[in-house]
């Protein structure tokens, strides 16, 4: 079946047979013989039907179905080339689809009757027809009335007409009650939109979806105009509505009913409401009745208010209005598939509370574990290309080296695949649901990742909002619990990373240096030495000093390179290793069996078992003697020079003119005598010239070895040291899971806090908080969850964000950008320029904002108390007290650089309590979330909470954190908690089977165990356990025999399982 890339549409095949053969009159719009096919050369004949927005394809006629095309976000168009064929086109890049009907008249009738089937077009056509309706209408008011609009316009003062003098309305607050439809038991969704009839223009508000009604049989829904919706006197409001099952879009089926109201009706009325009917397609039958209400402002007669509003809601819109402020492209870049709901609450002094939710996905969930693939692959990549640039290693350092290779290419393969996959993903898919959470190519990916924000307008505040961040904890399902977390994985593997020497990145690109210099000086200075010799023979004083001059030169470069702490440092491990494993053999993934004594390599001397101690000067007097010979060299020449001046000034006149007669004699000897002179030099030279020599290759030799292992280990602690590579995958994907969500938080931080100076200097100074809140148990698999996220979050802290000036406002220039590696990767956030200019000098010039991770973890469902009563929460309490010292330096930091912040002084008591909280020994302490959520939000951090999935326990504890701001910051009255409350985790739940969260239509929010109230808990927080859901351990309990029974068996359970 045709159908956009990545919609999910249920379909039944019994139905479309059904509706491809029901042979009655008028259910075709058009049929007949068609050759069909994807390829313009390979089209087969079929029998096509259509039928709606539905074109049939049959084999034959009243054969099998073999298509089906949903003729939607489609274009259909005759062939370029070819008159008689047309060409289906599809809006989601599946390819199209050609027809050829027999003649041009049928390829003709068959174009309008596919053009005429798109809603789209239907829907253009319908808007044409209602806009000139209304036109017609407000023409034959005027004249009836014999009003103008300049006279209707109440503000106009005689002014000319028009739009421009007619003021706005908005905002303006509208309940809708849908009464009448008693019938109707699954729900219904109204459809607002807006005609200007001035303008005669139609502009789609919002569509809202009822789920059920109350129990007077009244779907009661409310609409929202902001500030900037263009919304006048003069304007009219259409609801429409249809079933709840329906798109956005209305369809023929679905159609209910549909009522109309002008805005000035509305506003004359002395009440602020009007009844109006609602009418089916034609206008003449009354299919139920609509009841608009004005929701009264702050300062208006609050008795007119209706008062039978079982929930309070003002607002429940998918996606919102097209023309939401928050529809920005920075938002954009990190939101998507908005969803919101707007409440009215009463506060202490009965004044009126307005609070907006707003559920929102984020194409982060996609983008970066993209981009984290693609850096992990180039990273194995160019580790692979650095041991492999390495010289002839020893058999032991070799094989190291075939470990490594063979780690990185399996690395390699595996996120190569799961690229290819995410790839395929459509780009407007930007969700992973819980039930793919276990999908090996979706590891990656953040479960449920959504962020929730409030925005609370009262009387003394507008547009505060407050964020959190939910997400299923970070851990791989793929590869499941069975053997434990991350955790605990990782620390069976801890004596590899023990025995192997961890080096930073720029250790490595240092030792790569430092060989690539040896490589390029050593030869230099054997040349020059050679030369040096040979000079010395050809009796030219002046080239053998520039010779020296230059091999002077290159010795002392060769010295200065060789004068690294990082290679008398790598020679000491090189030791110790040798030492510490001269008694144990390690198997090579080649199949070699080899010694653990690295020290061999390149020829060195052996290190026995015996040679305990390590002179730890003895690199320091290698690369000395290298400047001691050619030091030695120098001297010799001089030497040498100063004999042949002293000689040749020796030699008297009267000598030379007494022996002038035997002049031919005496010149060949002194021939005979230079030469012989110049031959000695290099008899002199030759020895200085081998030592030098020697002490070269030596300290090559030492420096080549040090260095290799200092590539060597950096590529084997980052691979082969972290274990097998199942448990670095597992790492790397519950990474990043929690980097999505982080980035995902901070950018929404960033955007509220543009404003604030405070938050600004705090970036640079001390960075930003990221509190993460888990709800798991610390019983079964959920032990083996936590110690997954343990990792995820600890792996954060080496995560460092900068704010870039973005080219452009395009949406594709603020995406945020990750570079760098493991260890030490590096998130850029463009932000757009006029904004970036507006930013203190010092976010300005790019500084690293660090990220301080801290997790906090209560378990607060059934499996908690057994963990609690039965088990082991020991993970728990570590957990919260590292967390607790961690955010209390983070705290102390804050205070010591910035001292002036506002509520900084108030922390040292909210830390105090934390402490005593995370201390005490209570069950199910949730003050330990409270308290820390408490802090965060005075240190400007990021919220995330988690649970399993991110649905039921994760949605409590937002629902009643959010009813818990509102009465303490904002005087929500203590007889509404418990309603807001409600409505907020109804909504939760509507929300979530929208957008694929809960599989199950009804499905119970659970969360604690029934009639259970820890610390003080509020007794909403524990709603009704699902019916499903039974309890073993409850009818265990019943009698000591049968406790004990249970125990033997589940501790025979758990031995079978870790045996």
């Amino acid at each position: 079946m045709m159908m956009k890339r990545g919609m999910k549409l249920k379909v039944n095949r019994s139905q479309l047979l059904f509706l491809s053969r029901e042979e009655r009159p008028g259910n075709f719009q058009k049929e007949g013989t068609l050759q069909v096919g994807r390829q313009e050369e390979a089209l087969t004949e079929r029998f096509c039907r259509l039928r709606g927005n539905l074109l049939f394809i049959l084999r034959k006629q009243a054969g099998e179905l073999e298509e089906v095309l949903l003729l939607e976000r489609c274009n259909v168009m005759k062939h370029p080339h070819d008159g008689r064929r047309l060409a289906v086109s599809f809006e989601s890049g599946d390819p199209p689809i050609f027809l050829q009907p027999s003649s041009f008249m049928e390829c003709a009738s068959w174009l309008v009757a596919m053009r005429d089937a798109n809603t789209e077009e239907l829907r253009r056509r319908v808007i044409h027809l209602r806009t000139l309706i209304n036109t017609h209408t407000q023409q034959l008011t005027q004249i009836t009335t014999g009003r103008t609009a300049e006279d209707e316009s109440p503000d106009s003062g005689g002014g000319a007409g028009g739009v421009e003098s007619v003021p706005k309305l908005s905002p303006l607050h509208l309940t809708l009650e849908c009464r009448g439809l008693d019938a109707i038991t699954d729900g219904v969704q109204l459809h607002v939109s807006v005609i200007d009839t001035h303008t005669h223009t139609v502009r789609k508000h919002c569509s809202a979806e009822i789920v059920e009604a109350s129990d007077d049989g009244v779907f009661l829904t409310s609409v929202r105009f902001r500030d900037d919706f263009p919304l006048y006197c003069h304007s009219r409001i259409k609801v429409t509505v249809s079933h709840a099952d329906e798109s956005t879009i209305p369809t023929t089926r679905g159609f209910l009913g549909f009522t109309s109201f002008s805005i000035r009706d509305l506003l004359r009325f002395k009440e602020p409401h009007i009844s109006l009917s609602l009418r089916s397609m034609d206008g003449v039958n009354e299919v139920g009745e609509v009841k608009v209400s004005r929701v009264q402002t702050e300062g208006e007669n609050e008795n007119q208010t209706p008062t039978d509003h079982k929930c309070p809601t003002l607002c429940d819109s998918i996606h919102g209005s097209i023309d939401d402020k928050e529809n920005s492209p920075m938002l954009r870049a990190v939101l998507c598939a908005q969803v919101s709901k707007v409440y009215r609450f009463k506060t202490e002094d009965q004044r009126w509370l307005l609070v907006r939710e707003q559920m929102s996905e984020t194409p982060l969930s996609f983008s970066l574990p993209k981009q984290l693939l693609s850096l992990l692959i180039q990273e194995h990549t160019n580790r692979i290309q650095e041991v492999k640039e390495l010289s002839d290693l020893s058999p032991h350092w070799d094989g190291l080296r075939h470990d490594v290779i063979t780690h990185c290419n399996h690395m390699i393969g595996c996120y190569q695949e799961t690229l290819a996959e995410l790839e395929k993903v459509p780009a407007t898919s930007c969700f992973k649901s819980s039930t793919s959470k276990s999908d090996r190519h979706l590891q990656f990916v953040p479960t449920n990742l959504h962020s929730q924000r409030m925005e609370v307008t009262g009387p003394d505040s507008t547009g505060v909002w407050y964020d959190v961040i939910t997400f299923g904890a970070p851990a791989d399902h793929h590869q499941a619990f069975k053997h434990g977390g991350l955790k605990k994985l990782l620390n069976k593997h801890s004596n590899l990373r023990e025995s192997c020497v961890s080096y930073s990145q720029e250790e490595s690109s240092r030792a790569k240096e430092l060989l690539a210099g040896m490589a390029q000086l050593q030869p230099l200075v054997f040349g020059l030495a050679e030369e040096l010799l040979a000079i010395s023979q050809e009796q030219n004083a002046t080239r053998l000093r520039q010779v020296l001059d230059s091999l002077t030169e290159q010795a002392e470069q060769f010295v200065h390179v060789l004068k690294e702490e990082l290679v008398k440092s790598a020679l000491l491990e090189i030791h110790n290793q040798c030492i510490a494993n001269s008694n144990t053999s390690h198997v090579h993934s080649n199949g070699l069996l080899c010694e653990n004594c690295p020290a061999s390599q390149g020829g060195q001397q052996e290190v026995g078992p015996h040679d305990t101690e390590y002179d730890e000067e003895e690199w320091d007097r290698v690369w000395a003697n290298v400047g001691k010979s050619i030091n030695c060299i120098i001297a010799m020449v001089d030497r040498l020079q100063e004999q042949e001046q002293h000689h040749q000034t020796v030699t008297s006149p009267e000598q030379q003119e007494a022996a002038g007669e035997t002049n031919s004699q005496n010149t060949a000897s002194r021939s005979s005598m230079s030469s012989s002179s110049w031959c000695s030099w290099q008899e002199h030279l030759l020895p200085l010239v081998v030592t030098l020599r020697d002490c070269v290759r030596e300290a090559v030799g030492k420096a080549r070895v040090a260095m290799t292992f200092v590539v060597l280990q950096g590529a084997v602690s980052g691979t082969v040291a972290q274990g097998p590579p199942q448990i670095a995958q597992r790492r790397h994907a519950v990474f990043s899971q929690g980097l999505s969500a982080v980035v995902c938080g901070f950018m929404l931080k960033l955007y509220g806090g543009l404003e604030d100076p405070d938050f600004l200097r705090q970036l640079h100074t001390v960075g930003v908080l990221a509190q993460f809140e888990s709800l798991l148990s610390t019983y079964g698999d959920e032990v083996g969850m936590l110690e997954d996220m343990e990792v995820s979050v600890a792996d954060l802290n080496r995560v460092a964000f900068i704010i870039t000036e973005a080219k452009t406002e395009q949406l594709e220039d603020l995406l945020p950008t990750l570079s760098g590696t493991w260890g030490s990767f590096i998130v850029e956030v463009p932000l757009p320029p006029e904004i970036f200019s507006s930013l203190p000098q010092e976010l300005k010039d790019g500084p690293l904002i660090r990220v301080d991770p801290v997790l906090f973890n209560i378990g607060i469902n059934q499996h908690q108390s057994l963990a609690e009563r039965f088990g082991d929460s020991s993970l728990q309490e570590r957990l919260n007290q590292q967390s607790c010292e961690r955010l209390r330096a983070y705290c102390n930091a804050l205070r010591d650089r910035l001292p002036d912040m506002a509520g900084i002084q108030s922390l040292a008591d909210l830390m105090s309590s934390l402490e005593r909280s995370v201390e005490s020994k209570k069950r199910k302490n949730v003050e330990v979330l409270w308290i820390a959520a408490m802090v965060c939000r005075k240190v400007n951090g990021v919220r995330l909470t988690s649970c399993k999935s991110a649905k039921d326990r994760t949605a409590m504890s937002v629902t009643l954190e959010q009813c818990a701001l509102l009465r303490e910051q904002h005087t929500l009255s203590q007889q509404n908690f418990s309603t807001a409350l409600d409505c907020m985790r109804r909504s939760r739940l509507s929300w979530g089977q929208m957008l694929g969260c809960y599989i199950q239509s009804g499905f119970s929010v659970s969360g604690l165990d029934p009639g259970e109230n820890p610390s003080g808990l509020p007794q909403c927080l524990a709603p009704k356990a699902p019916r499903r859901h039974l309890y073993p351990v409850a009818f265990l309990l019943v009698t000591s025999h049968l406790l004990v029974l249970w125990l033997i068996l589940s501790l025979v359970i758990l031995l079978a399982k870790y045996q």
